[in-house]
């Protein structure tokens, strides 16, 4: 079964959305198999974000995503790294469709509210960054049939 992280960024809790982004989520009918409330440290952000280590925007990434705590969930489901992809919606949220949650949230591309892993391979290597494998949990729902 595929999974995926998402993280609901400091702006997201500064701004009391995140309840509205796991609605949101759990509306897709994919199971929350893990979920930290966490402040996240710098090598830990370095190492979330290494593949953007040579680029200009790499410390202000690090920075913000370490300014205050954050809402890391492990997300379960076929497909469900392109379904979180669709419903976060574009990076900036300018260029977002309403009805995703930056389209309906967002307000900058350095503050937009919540990153998901891009592909199957990123979702396995930012797991492991933020859950211990002991932290994730599988389990089986009466209503996968009829949703998934």
């Amino acid at each position: 079964m595929e999974k995926t992280l998402i993280l609901l960024k400091p702006d997201s809790i500064q701004r009391n959305l995140s309840g509205q982004i796991i609605n949101k989520i759990e509306q897709t009918g994919y199971k929350i198999i893990g979920m930290k409330f966490m402040i996240l440290t710098e090598s830990k952000a370095k190492e979330h974000y290494k593949e953007h280590v040579s680029k200009p925007f790499f410390n202000d990434l690090v920075s913000f995503i370490t300014s205050g705590p954050l809402i890391a969930i492990a997300i379960e489901g076929p497909n469900c790294v392109s379904k979180m992809r669709s419903i976060m919606g574009k990076t900036n949220p300018s260029e977002s469709d309403p009805g995703t949650i930056r389209g309906d949230y967002g307000v900058s591309l350095s503050m937009n509210l919540i990153h998901g892993s891009d592909s199957v391979n990123s979702a396995s290597r930012e797991l492991k960054i933020f859950f211990n494998d002991n932290e994730l949990y599988s389990y089986e729902k009466d209503i996968d049939n009829w949703i998934l």
